[in-house]
């Protein structure tokens, strides 16, 4: 049957008709040697014996042969893919497709650049909060009507995603002896439905400046300063009068309308200003819970919105825009 093989592989010239040919010889239904195999069991155990050993060789003769067969074919192939493929280098490539800062991102980036050319550190802080943290040291002790104003989403009795970045504030006060003068940009997240102008996650940047003789004045001259930064040197600020449970007095910034100039239009319901933060000077209650001598130290604190400057800045009017990961809009920016 070894010279049979012989004859049969010799004019084989490829890959399908050596696969037809292990067929011939192989294939446990109809192969001739596995035929062979299935007539042992009419011999005696002497004749059972050689013959099987036989025919076992024969296979792994025929096995080695074909294998050696297809090694040359694929070598071959091989050579001939070499000879007919060429690749000229000096050929421009494909432009790859390069993504880009989150229009989100780049707000904070510009916040946090401003705030450290004006002397302020950054810093951060865990988003599961204990309630202390996020109420009680900021004198919202419990059963204060702010807490309804936060909607919170709580993970325990005690366990909460922080509403605001406040309480890394109060974190970096416990470490740290005045002067401090630090920014708090992060997530935080409130039990909101979700529209147009609101989200269970959103992000937040705060300031805290403390030191020996800190006045109202201060605070002014800094947001004015850093909102002409983050928007135009034409900005206008003007401060209202308002109510925030940690600091004492409070008040709502604006700025003059980016839109129309502050001549009125429809972004600004026709005022001419657009409410951009809460500020204030921080209330000596939380000085005491973090240990201050609030009859030496003075400070003022502020919060905004980075989605809402975002939304701002780059004329969109639904936040939901920023995390639906719509590639055509985020191609914008």
């Amino acid at each position: 049957m070894w010279d049979e093989f012989c004859q049969d592989l010799e004019p084989v010239s490829g890959s399908g008709e050596l696969s037809d040919l292990q067929d011939k010889y192989l294939s446990r239904k109809r192969g001739l040697i596995s035929l062979e195999l299935r007539k042992l069991g009419a011999l005696t155990p002497q004749e059972r014996s050689e013959a099987g050993q036989q025919l076992n060789e024969l296979k792994a003769q025929v096995q080695a042969a074909l294998s050696e067969r297809q090694a040359k074919f694929k070598e071959e192939e091989r050579r001939l893919q070499l000879a007919t493929e060429r690749i000229d280098v000096t050929l421009p490539g494909y432009e790859a497709a390069r993504g880009g800062i989150h229009p989100l991102r780049r707000v904070w980036r510009q916040m946090e650049e401003i705030s450290v050319r004006m002397g302020f550190t950054v810093v951060s802080g865990p988003e599961i909060e204990s309630d202390y943290y996020n109420f009680e040291a900021l004198n919202i002790p419990k059963g204060h009507p702010a807490r309804d104003d936060q909607d919170t989403l709580y993970l325990s009795d005690s366990l909460l995603l922080r509403t605001h970045t406040s309480p890394v504030q109060i974190r970096t006060m416990e470490k740290q002896d005045p002067p401090l003068k630090i920014v708090v940009p992060g997530r935080v997240y409130r039990r909101d439905a979700t529209d147009a102008t609101h989200s269970p996650m959103f992000h937040q940047m705060e300031g805290l400046v403390v030191d020996e003789g800190i006045t109202l004045a201060d605070l002014k001259g800094t947001l004015e300063v850093f909102l002409k930064e983050l928007f135009s040197a034409d900005t206008q600020v003007r401060f209202r009068p308002s109510y925030f449970p940690f600091v004492e007095p409070g008040a709502e910034v604006d700025i003059s309308c980016i839109f129309c100039s502050g001549k009125g239009c429809r972004v600004c319901k026709s005022s001419g200003w657009i409410e951009i933060m809460g500020a204030g000077m921080v209330h000596s209650r939380v000085f005491e819970m973090v240990g201050y001598d609030w009859d030496k130290y003075t400070g003022f604190a502020w919060g905004m919105g980075i989605d809402r400057i975002a939304q701002l800045k780059y004329q969109v009017d639904d936040s939901r825009l920023f995390f639906e990961n719509d590639i055509r809009f985020l191609r914008q920016f």
